[in-house]
């Protein structure tokens, strides 16, 4: 049993970080900064015609920020010589990119009102943005969130999937953050738009589960068009569409895991898999449940807090004051 003293601290600690939660909703900037959200949107659209591929990638961020810790910004801050960002992290390198969108956004914000808007809030609100002018959904997001002090690679590491996950895995992981099977199944469709890295795939083409063999779940066409884009030895960091319309978001990707055209492990075995295959057959079916259940899903990831103290970081890559200090050094 544990000393009185042990459970008191305990129960101090809770209510420290419970109290240290933000109260997140949609109006938090409305008198402080009330453009916020135009001026995120406008720098986005910017990006996404500057480079179409950006709006995937900045999605994305949102997944990577809150599923370490909860949405807090730490994803975006770099390496310094005493702290391992996640920038590098197992799932991030050589696949998360267009960081210098988020850069270009907190600038234009910082330039209307300074230290008001959390970079934290920045992916939220230009996560949403890329679905919605990539023809999907719209919905409002909530803010207020604080931006971390600190990242942790390794908290990455052991935490974001691999391609290599199959659904049982994934149903395990998003349970852990009080994600639904639909949830999950809904916010596996952010793949909807993008391209993934042959390194992805190479283990289904050639050697699955280890037998030498490609995986029999892929449709015999479609591996020969794979085969033809990442051949053995060829670029593994060559980039190949992950649904049949990767610059519009949209139900196909559901449509393509139906007809065995799933370009990673991960999103194919949603369709072999019993538990979450009704799902991919509802969404590839009906885009207005699809995107119903995404936004649900996006709105209670954008939840995921960790309760730690915070700030509104003025450069998104570093904490406030570590600018200066790295300056000083020099």
């Amino acid at each position: 049993m544990a000393h009185p003293s042990a459970v008191s601290l305990l129960l101090f600690l809770a209510a420290a970080a419970a109290s240290a939660l933000a109260d997140l909703h949609p109006e938090f900037y409305s008198e402080t900064c009330p453009d916020a959200e135009l001026i995120v949107r406008e720098v986005m659209w910017m990006a996404m015609i500057r480079e179409p591929r950006s709006a995937a990638s900045v999605m994305r961020f949102q997944f990577h920020d809150c599923f370490v810790n909860g949405c807090d910004g730490s994803l975006l801050l770099d390496d310094t010589p005493t702290m391992l960002g996640e920038k590098m992290a197992l799932s991030n390198i050589n696949s998360l990119r267009s960081f210098e969108v988020i850069d270009e956004i907190k600038t234009a914000v910082e330039a209307v009102c300074p230290r008001i808007v959390s970079c934290a809030d920045i992916v939220i609100m230009a996560a949403r943005d890329a679905v919605a002018l990539t023809g999907g959904p719209y919905w409002k997001v909530k803010l207020g969130r604080k931006d971390s002090l600190i990242a942790s690679q390794e908290d990455s590491n052991n935490i974001m999937p691999s391609p290599r996950s199959d659904a049982r895995y994934l149903i395990d992981l998003f349970g852990r953050f009080n994600l639904s099977t639909r949830d999950m199944v809904a916010l596996s469709g952010s793949h909807s738009i993008g391209q993934g890295r042959c390194f992805s795939v190479m283990f289904r083409l050639y050697n699955q589960s280890a037998s030498g063999q490609p995986d029999p779940e892929l449709d015999p066409d479609y591996r020969l068009k794979l085969d033809k884009m990442c051949p053995i030895g060829g670029d593994e960091n060559a980039t190949v569409d992950l649904d049949a319309t990767p610059l519009v978001f949209d139900n196909q990707y559901f449509k393509d895991l139906v007809a065995r055209r799933g370009f990673l492990n991960s999103d194919q075995t949603l369709y072999t898999w019993s538990e979450t295959r009704e799902y991919v057959r509802l969404f590839s079916e009906d885009q207005e449940e699809f995107f119903k259940a995404f936004v649900e899903g996006m709105i209670k990831m954008g939840d995921l807090q960790s309760g730690r103290p915070g700030e509104v970081r003025q450069n998104c890559r570093v904490v406030n004051g570590q600018q200066m200090e790295n300056l000083m050094e020099y």
